[in-house]
This record gives C-alpha cells, structure tokens and sequence, in this order.
C-alpha cells in the first residue's frame, strides 16, 4: 500500500513482525520521557561544554516541540535538519518526534543542489541548521534554499541566526500546557526520512517507520553488547544512519549508556575524546579505520578504555581488520548495512577468521536473504551473485519515488541492494563488489549519473562517464572521463563549474580524462567496466614508476 509517498508493508508481514516482537508498537516521541524515568540524571550526552542528563534531553526536547509548535508546525509536517555534531542534533530530532512532525536528516557535507531538492520533494516546512561549520556559512545555503522551496516558512539556526531565527528563540517561547496535548503517533507511519546514496541522479529519501527503525536500534545495540556502562565515540557525522541508529546513538541512550559527540574523525582529536571521556566503543569508515591504526604507534594518548571499533560504511580489508586488536588493544567488528534496512554485523563471539574476512551476518532471524544471478535465479551455494533482502527493518519503497522502486524492489518486496556477495555455510556475507553503477568514497557512496548530468551541462562537454578508480586510503576516488565538444574544455574550469553547481564536496571528480570517444558495448552502452580498468592500469603503472 502505498500512501503520500510512502510504501507500508504488506498486513501480511506487518502482522507477522508484530507478532513476532520485532516491532514493539513504539514511538521516538515517547523515549525521552522514558529515559528520563528510567536513567533520571544519568549523563546522556557529552558535547564540548554541554553535558545534558537524560532528564535534560527530555526536558529540552519538550520545550523545543512547545516552540515548534507555537510557530505553526504541526503533524506531519517534513522539517529538513542539517546539523553537525552538536547536542541540539538530538534535541531537535526528539522534538520533531514528540509533536509527530518528520525530520529529513541530512548530512553536513550537502549542499544547495541537493538540499534544495530535498526541501521541494518534501514540501518543507522548515530548515534547521548551524551558522557555521567547518568554515562554511549554513546561513546563506538557507537563504539560497529558501527562495526556490516555496512551502518552506522557516529557517531556525543553532548560533548566530544572521537574518534567521536563533533556535534558543523557539525553545524559549514553550508553555507547559502544551505536554497535555501530544499527538497520538502511528508506530507503523514514517519517523523520519534518511538519505541514500543511490545510483541516479540526485540521492533518494528513504522513510524509516518507527516500528522498524526501533527495532534495528535495539536489536543491534544487544547484539553488540552495549549496556548503561557503554561509551559511545561518535565522531562520524550523527547524521548518518551508521552513526544514529547501527545501533549508534539511539542503540546507546536505549541501553542507558553516554553519546559523545566528536567534531570529526581525525585522530587527535578522537583519541583525546577517548582518553578524556573513557570511550568503550568507536565507529569508523575503513578510511578512518587505517588513519587511526597508523597514528596510534605515536599517539600519547592512553585508549585503554576503548572496547570495539566497529568499521562499516565499506568493505574493511582482511589485513586492516588484522592489525587492530594488535594496535588498538580492542575487538574489531565489521557492520556492513544500508540506510534502507539491513543490517549485517560480525558477532562478538566470531572466530577472528570470520571477523577478518566476512561483513558479518544479518542481525534478524526475519531477515530473509537471497543471492541470485543476473535472471533472479539463487546461485549455488558459496558462489559470488546480487544480494536481496526483505525483512523487518527493511524499506518497500523509496519515498515518491514509483518508478525508480520498480526497478530496486522485486514484485515480492525483496529490495535488489546492488551488492555482489557470497554468502558461507554459516550466513555470513562477503561483499565482491557492486553491481550498481555507484561510488564508494570512502563510505560516502555518489550515483555516478548525478555527476554526469551536472558535467554535461558545460557546453564544452559532448559526452560524460564517471567511474569509480582505485585508492590505496578512500578505497575507491571519482574519476570523470570527457569526450570535449571543442577544444576549450579545460580540466580547472570543468571542476570549477560542477563545484559552482552547489554539489557536496566529495562529489567532485578526483580526476578528469579527457578522451577522444567512449568505448561502448556490443548494445551501444558506454562500457564503463572498461573505462575502470583503464584507470586502473593508469593508477598502476604511475605508482610502479614512482
């Protein structure tokens, strides 16, 4: 059933889930509240100089809903929040939950191009971000966003406003009233909207429904073991599902333990967080993963405390995987999942073999996998082929996006994630490769084709391909290979013009080829697979010569 862009699962499944315990009935909304009951003045999270209890979350979240509201939000209503590492992240999530509005979570990296997109596709109301991070100012993107997103009325800012409104003005305007009248929340209707990385155009939005979005934290937190004595290092953007929910942040507070908030990865500043704060448990993109393992032989930074580094986001080489209890002094897990669902993770009892070289299991017994050739015939076991899901945390569908979900989704639901497998004898998966014509930079995965239309609109470009190129640190960079209209394209102005196009950073090509024709296959289609292999011998040969 499909219903104002979302698709809900069939009663069949809904009512096996239920019955099975998977989805609790639950809403975000009412967690805080519980917490507070529960942990009272536990301290939830840490960020800098904020540190709010779990009495305060709770309490600052309903303050904010009241300002919301007061502000003429309402239900339903789609709110985009763009917001770094800061303890208002959460604030402003719980809030939207406990007035039943839908937070469109997006990461810090994006820009005009896509925010802008995001805000029309939902009919925001609202956009919620910071003044200024990494020395970018969010306060003009907003102002660039608003005027071509007519539904959205306000822009709320987390520090200094500029012509906005400060988000300490909305909390400031609450009335205890208003707790008397919280909306009754529908656990099986959309929570919030994440983002995906896709493979066309600009990435889709994925609506996450309270009953399974729950399920996935709390599950995952079990599994992984966190508890009320779990420190949770979250120096990955929140924003991200990994981060938020795998079991992440969420996973933490359900299991009564301590978020804290890093401004970014790099090792300095993460091992002084995990020293000063007693981390136990980190996440990391395999990039960052390395950067750490090579800093902590010269680190004086004690981080003893430190449990488990779980590496998802990409595939963590078996030798990285290898060298992190040795280094690090810890258990490394693998998580290899997607915002639209599934969720695979090492187990903490895995054989280091397993660990070392799988991407783990699924985390439901619900989870039904199939891995298939090219007709959707199973493959024989052990053999490489698509991987298929369909399960209880799981998405049916896009959101407004029908024709693209015919194409992700098979007639019975199970989501084609684009991933080429082999599955072992004990339900462990090993990632071979990608099937989707994708990106995997460093954990952030870029649709190919939304990099191509933006180079085709140069009117020095006849014809574009991007594909992905091996790196030693990223895993794979963006290489864009140009068939010039004439001979003014230039490389510098070429990359200048895409950056101009208001794209997240990361999603500017690393490399521009410049080739007299595409290679095609017998049909007629660029034959991509050859233009990766063509920069890869390239990459090859300059690093043997080196």
């Amino acid at each position: 059933m499909i219903m104002d862009g979302f698709t809900a699962w069939p009663e069949e499944f809904a009512q096996r889930y239920r019955s099975a315990g998977y989805w609790s009935g639950e809403v975000l909304g009412e967690l805080p509240g519980a917490w507070a009951t529960r942990f009272g003045d536990r301290e939830a999270i840490a960020a800098g100089d904020e540190r709010w209890s779990f009495r305060e979350l709770d309490a600052r979240s309903g303050r904010l809903a009241a300002g919301f509201r007061s502000f003429g939000i309402a239900q339903g209503d789609r709110v985009v929040v763009q917001l770094p590492n800061v303890a208002e992240f959460f604030e402003v999530l719980f809030a939207l939950f406990k007035m039943g509005a839908v937070p469109v979570v997006v990461l810090p990296a994006y820009r005009r191009n896509e925010v802008g997109y995001f805000c029309q596709l939902t009919d925001a109301v609202a956009y919620v971000v910071a003044d200024e991070h990494a020395g970018f100012d969010f306060r003009t993107l907003a102002a660039e966003v608003r005027r071509d997103a007519p539904a959205l009325r306000h822009v709320f800012v987390v520090g200094d406003p500029g012509e906005h409104c400060a988000l300490d003005t909305v909390r400031d305007t609450f009335s205890e009233g208003w707790f008397d009248g919280m909306p009754i929340v529908d656990p099986a209707g959309v929570a919030l909207l994440h983002l995906s990385g896709g493979t066309t155009g600009t990435p889709k939005l994925i609506p996450r429904t309270h009953n399974d979005y729950l399920y996935g934290s709390r599950a995952s937190a079990e599994l992984c073991g966190f508890s009320s004595t779990t420190v949770y290092l979250c120096s990955l953007p929140a924003a991200h599902q990994f981060s938020l929910s795998a079991p992440g942040a969420l996973g933490t507070f359900l299991s009564g333990g301590r978020v804290v908030l890093g401004p970014h990865p790099a090792p300095d500043t993460a091992f002084r967080l995990i020293e000063q704060e007693k981390a136990t448990v980190a996440a990391v993109v395999p990039p960052v993963a390395a950067l750490w393992l090579q800093a902590a032989n010269h680190t004086g930074h004690d981080l003893s405390s430190l449990q488990l580094l779980q590496v998802g986001g990409a595939k963590l080489s078996s030798q990285l995987a290898r060298t992190v209890r040795p280094v690090l002094g810890c258990r490394v897990q693998q998580v290899f999942g997607m915002t639209e669902g599934l969720l695979n993770f090492t187990r903490l009892d895995d054989p280091d073999e397993t660990v070392f070289h799988t991407q783990g299991r699924p985390l439901s017994p619900a989870d039904e996998i199939r891995v298939v050739d090219d007709a959707d015939q199973d493959v024989p076991a052990g053999e490489p082929g698509h991987l298929l899901v369909r399960g209880p945390n799981t998405i049916r569908g896009y959101y407004k996006a029908p024709e693209h979900n015919k194409a992700a989704f098979t007639e019975d639901g199970f989501y084609r994630t684009g991933d080429i497998v082999r599955q072992t004898p004990t339900g462990h998966l090993t990632v071979v490769g990608r099937a989707k014509d994708q990106i995997n930079r460093g954990g952030e995965k870029i649709a190919a084709e939304e990099i191509e239309n933006h180079l085709l609109d140069h009117p020095d470009v006849a014809e574009a391909a991007v594909v992905a190129m091996p790196d030693t640190f990223l895993g794979e960079r963006i290489c864009a290979y140009i068939v010039p209209r004439n001979d003014r394209a230039k490389a510098a102005e070429l990359l200048a013009f895409v950056r101009g196009r208001g794209l997240a950073a990361y999603k500017v090509p690393d490399r521009l080829e410049f080739i007299d024709a595409l290679p095609r296959t017998a049909v007629g289609k660029v034959s991509k697979e050859r233009l990766r292999n063509r920069i890869a011998t390239a990459i090859t040969s300059m690093e043997e010569s080196s």
